[in-house]
């Protein structure tokens, strides 16, 4: 009989089940605790108890958790300086969504050569993220493959959907079961209403197929997740941080039931993909929030030891702390952005 299957499959590997990788790497007690109450912070955030911005703060991507690791203890250091009036979060990526074909990440691609040893990749991923929850910083990740979340989610405090994502039943149903509040990002185009409508869908439960802890394929049942929120990336109709674009996104997000509450993108669209742009965003926004727009309710910001960004040709030859990925700036900068912010934000 001529096959009608597997037409297109070279092969299978066996994955690492949830368990197995939590029993390797076990949540400890310093970082559970930073993740509980970073929950909670954001939480206050976005329902407006606490005042202050979060600032998703950290590389385009982690292509090396030794450099990822010390990024996070230089953030910590001014993370703690500035949290009277700015909660620090880590950017920390491990998928990278493509346009057409390219590295997609630490998880999927751990040895930058298209080996794709994602059960390495999923270990360097959460033996890092364990490390900086441990410090005290609590960190954020776009949540791509809807199946990765059972293995790292539990170290998360803030998930992100993508832009391309964002329309995706899929994603909107992963993201309705949760435990971290979630952030839509508007779409390629500008248009808002695609992120509104994910905000509604992962507010209502919903059932679908996934995998338990053990790895079975189950079925997953979940109860909606309340604590999405929008994010501004700006798209291919112009940037959308101004004044007026954030006013009118306040309205149609109250117009829909949902939270007036935003975080804007410093990068991608709003910068127009230069990433030495992105202090025009973020004093733009911060200015804002200091004249009193409460819909603000935090900035992302792509940063990394070293500004640029450099193409991955011999994974050999990396400059040491220049993204892969995105354009990011350095720390000198980054610095002078936090702390100029504290200022503001204090007067």
């Amino acid at each position: 009989m001529q096959p009608t299957q597997y037409l297109h499959i070279r092969d299978t590997i066996p994955l690492i089940s949830p368990n197995e990788l939590k029993v390797e790497f076990p949540i400890s007690e310093e970082a559970a605790r930073t993740v509980v109450e970073s929950r909670q912070i954001l939480q206050r955030i976005i329902s407006g108890e606490d005042p202050r911005p979060v600032a998703i703060v950290g590389p385009c991507s982690i292509h090396n958790v030794e450099l990822g690791l010390e990024y996070a203890k230089w953030l910590k250091t001014l993370a703690d300086e500035v949290q009277d009036c700015l909660f620090v979060i880590m950017r920390v990526y491990f998928e990278k969504p493509r346009t057409t074909v390219g590295w997609k990440g630490l998880i999927n691609d751990p040895h930058l050569d298209d080996t794709f040893d994602i059960n390495t990749g999923l270990r360097l991923a959460r033996k890092l993220l364990l490390d900086i929850n441990e410090l005290g910083l609590s960190a954020a990740t776009e949540l791509l493959e809807p199946v990765t979340p059972q293995y790292i989610a539990d170290l998360i405090t803030l998930g992100a959907i993508g832009a391309r994502t964002t329309e995706s039943p899929t994603h909107r149903q992963m993201a309705s079961g949760l435990s971290m509040p979630v952030g839509f990002k508007n779409g390629t185009d500008g248009g808002l209403q695609s992120a509104l409508d994910a905000m509604l869908a992962a507010r209502a439960p919903h059932s679908f197929l996934g995998i338990d802890p053990n790895g079975r394929t189950c079925i997953v049942n979940t109860n909606g997740n309340p604590w999405g929120h929008l994010i501004l990336r700006g798209g291919r109709s112009g940037p959308n941080y101004d004044s007026e674009s954030i006013l009118s996104a306040a309205e149609r997000l109250e117009a829909a039931g949902l939270p007036a509450k935003m975080i804007v993108d410093c990068s991608h669209a709003n910068s127009n993909k230069d990433y030495t742009k992105q202090h025009v965003v973020w004093n733009d926004v911060i200015a804002q929030q200091a004249a009193g727009n409460n819909s603000i309710m935090g900035l992302m910001l792509e940063s990394n030891l070293k500004p640029g960004n450099q193409d991955l040709t011999d994974p050999t030859s990396l400059e040491h702390g220049v993204s892969i990925t995105d354009g990011c700036i350095g720390l000198e900068e980054t610095e002078q952005l936090l702390r100029n912010a504290a200022e503001t934000l204090r007067d």
